[in-house]
């Protein structure tokens, strides 16, 4: 038996010296590494802002670091310029900025972070790798409806960054009513044939134009084909519904830019009248409820508010569904906040006032205001702390006349601040920039003339002819201690239904 007894070969013993030495040395260096501490350097490894073009929609940027931080050494060094005020939380190594209000359009921003220092390091000297951001908003710009010369009934953008202004529009068409898109890519609007005119008011049809402004470059259009525009060109026109069979009236596009309802009558027959619903690679299909009146629909792009009866309708945009909801208190939506967790809804009372409500999603029911005058229009600010509201208010004397002015309902303090008394006339427009930093407003002239007024001219909403019209620009007050005092810029551009570009 002692022939077949096996011995380990040389090569596996120094095989496993080898092993056992690289054991030994791995162990010491994990051992040295512990006992010193790590000493690289803490850095910045992604910003969420970087190179972005942001709009009022962006409320909040990220800030993602290597290693946790120490976060009041990051609080003190953080800079952005120009300021932009906030509030800032922490989740792990991660640092989110919320900003109080939407950066002010039209401006480039730097972020920058230097000196700070990581939770754990020993060594005080040892701070941040310095790191610098930089991002921008959208351009201030608006879009109108010319009113003079060539321009007379198109779609203009006006670029108040930039100063230019560009005709979206061809001349055979008569814009009636438009509204932005998301991102301000594409305009969605309503307009006639000129030849047809005052016609072919009755026979408006939809269509989409582009604006050639920039696409935001982080956004993903792979799942969104359909909102990407044919084209980055200005003035590329699409034809979106005809009105061979169906008067279209009024219409609203929804917040994500998927959806059209709009108010349709057969022509036919009458009777045949409601709203309908197009969307994307969908054929345009009735909803099927009850006939109603003004409508818009909800910021969360997934119901309509409109009048029915004696109240108002809370409806899905599904073909025949129930209500979701019914308000019989009120009589008309004026406008929502952009989280749908707040609205403003106008109450017609008994004694011939009007009342203005503030409606949560919680049930709270607040009146803001009560006017013997008429409320022609109500707009909550991004910060959702102001309301601005287009009122009238009713002259003394037998002849009965109502006097438009501008104010604006602070929540916080619970009054009502006049701004502006303006022209005697009811078809008054005004868009509140999405920063909150200034209001547009139109001053249209009808003509009184019994000549022929040229084809294709804009009219009014009771059928008048537009003769001319001004745009003003309100700067808006940032501080609310009486007396407020604003003074309008008249523009020079002819124009009308300005819209600032979202």
């Amino acid at each position: 038996m002692l022939g077949s007894r096996q011995f380990p070969p040389l090569f596996s013993q120094v095989l496993d010296r080898v092993a056992l030495t690289v054991i030994a040395i791995l162990g010491l260096l994990i051992a040295l590494l512990l006992w010193s501490g790590d000493h690289s350097v803490p850095r910045v490894r992604d910003f969420s802002w970087q190179e972005r073009l942001i709009g009022a929609e962006d409320t909040a940027f990220v800030l993602t670091f290597s290693r946790p931080m120490n976060p009041e050494s990051v609080e003190a060094n953080l800079q952005v310029g120009p300021p932009l005020p906030g509030r800032i939380s922490w989740a792990g190594r991660r640092l989110a900025y919320t900003l109080n209000a939407p950066a002010p359009y039209g401006t480039q921003y730097k972020l920058q972070l230097q000196g700070a220092k990581d939770r754990f390091t020993a060594d005080q000297d040892a701070a941040i790798a310095p790191f610098t951001g930089q991002f921008q908003t959208r351009d201030r710009a608006f879009a109108y409806i010319g009113v003079t010369g060539a321009e007379a009934g198109r779609l203009i953008l006006y670029n108040l960054t930039r100063q230019q202004k560009q005709i979206l529009t061809p001349t055979n068409l008569v814009v009636l009513d438009f509204k932005f898109y998301p991102e301000g890519q594409q305009i969605l609007f309503s307009a006639t044939d000129r030849g047809q005119q005052p016609q072919g008011l009755l026979d408006q049809k939809l269509y989409t134009v582009t604006t050639g402004l920039p696409l935001q470059a982080t956004r993903s259009w792979d799942w969104l084909p359909w909102l990407r525009p044919p084209s980055s060109a200005p003035g590329v026109i699409s034809q979106v519904l005809d009105s061979r069979d169906y008067q279209n009236l009024k219409f609203d596009l929804s917040a994500d830019g998927l959806t059209i309802v709009v108010q349709r009558v057969g022509r036919k027959n009458p009777g045949d009248s409601g709203l309908w619903i197009l969307q994307p690679h969908a054929a345009p299909q009735p909803l099927k409820n009850q006939p109603g009146g003004d409508f818009l629909i909800t910021p969360d792009s997934q119901a309509i508010a409109i009048a029915q009866g004696q109240g108002l309708a809370i409806l899905p945009l599904t073909p025949a569904a129930q209500p979701l909801d019914f308000l019989p208190k009120f009589g008309l939506v004026m406008g929502f906040s952009r989280d749908g967790a707040q609205a403003l809804m106008l109450k017609f009372n008994q004694d011939y006032t009007r009342s203005l409500f503030l409606v949560t999603n919680q049930g709270m029911q607040k009146q803001l205001l009560r006017t013997t005058g008429s409320v022609l229009k109500a707009q909550f600010d991004p910060t959702n702390q102001l309301i601005y509201c287009l009122l009238t208010e009713l002259l003394p004397g037998k002849t009965y006349r109502e006097e438009p002015y501008l104010a604006a309902f602070h929540l916080q303090q619970n009054r009502l601040v006049p701004l502006l008394r303006l022209p005697d006339q009811r078809d008054i427009q005004f868009s509140l920039s999405p920063d909150g930093l200034a209001l547009l407003l139109d001053q249209v002239v009808t003509t009184t003339s019994n000549t022929t007024t040229p084809t294709g001219m804009p009219m009014t909403t009771d059928g008048k002819m537009i003769a001319s019209s001004r745009l003003w620009l309100l700067p808006l007050p940032q501080q609310w201690q009486q007396p407020v005092q604003i003074q309008p810029v008249a523009l020079p551009l002819p124009g009308l239904h300005p819209q600032w570009l979202p």
